[in-house]
């Protein structure tokens, strides 16, 4: 059994987990205008479904707003129906040229429901890591009842995993109260 690859494979998995994480919490509303904010949402062009940094440029002009910016103006109405139908609480106001978002101010209770949905998704995470550790677990056991490793190298790389496993999920705590800290910030 290769056990560098082994190792390698659950840590891959484990990376995975923490920057699926990061890339949720991008979507996460804080006080402030992100660009990120807005990769979920997806317009009708051409009878696709594209995401909306590719048919418009989208930036933040100040920290409580969004200008959208459409290649092609004939696409403006599409993506003024796609930001209505998300559910990012934001009234879009087309002039025709582009679409302006006000960002809404977080009220305490919003932003406590913020962080429960970012703890969800922290859970969700830790679950995603310690499933690496246990798929990684079941092949050493797996090893070792075959007897192509010894009992000692099968302790020895399960210590290891548990090692990698610890280090990621403290990853994910940092993040995670990083996000908290963002949210909660007026």
């Amino acid at each position: 059994m290769d056990f560098s690859a082994l190792q390698k494979e659950t840590e891959n998995n484990m990376k995975l987990a923490t920057k699926a994480l990061s890339e949720e919490f991008k979507k996460v509303r804080t006080g402030r205008a992100q660009v990120s904010m807005l990769d979920g949402i997806k317009v009708e062009y051409y009878n696709n479904m594209t995401p909306l940094n590719q048919v418009a440029s989208v930036s933040c002009p100040d920290a409580r707003s969004f200008l959208i910016t459409p290649w092609e103006t004939s696409v403006l109405k599409s993506i003024e129906t796609s930001i209505v139908k998300s559910d990012i609480g934001m009234a879009p106001i087309n002039d025709g040229k582009v679409i302006r978002l006000k960002l809404p101010e977080l009220t305490e209770e919003r932003r406590k429901d913020l962080v429960k949905k970012t703890k969800k998704m922290v859970e969700d995470a830790r679950i995603a890591v310690r499933m690496a550790r246990r798929d990684a677990n079941d092949l050493l056991k797996t090893a070792l009842k075959n007897k192509e490793i010894s009992e000692d190298d099968s302790k020895i790389q399960q210590d290891l995993i548990q090692k990698i496993t610890d280090k990621y999920i403290a990853d994910v705590d940092k993040v995670a109260a990083e996000k908290e800290k963002d949210i909660m910030t007026l």
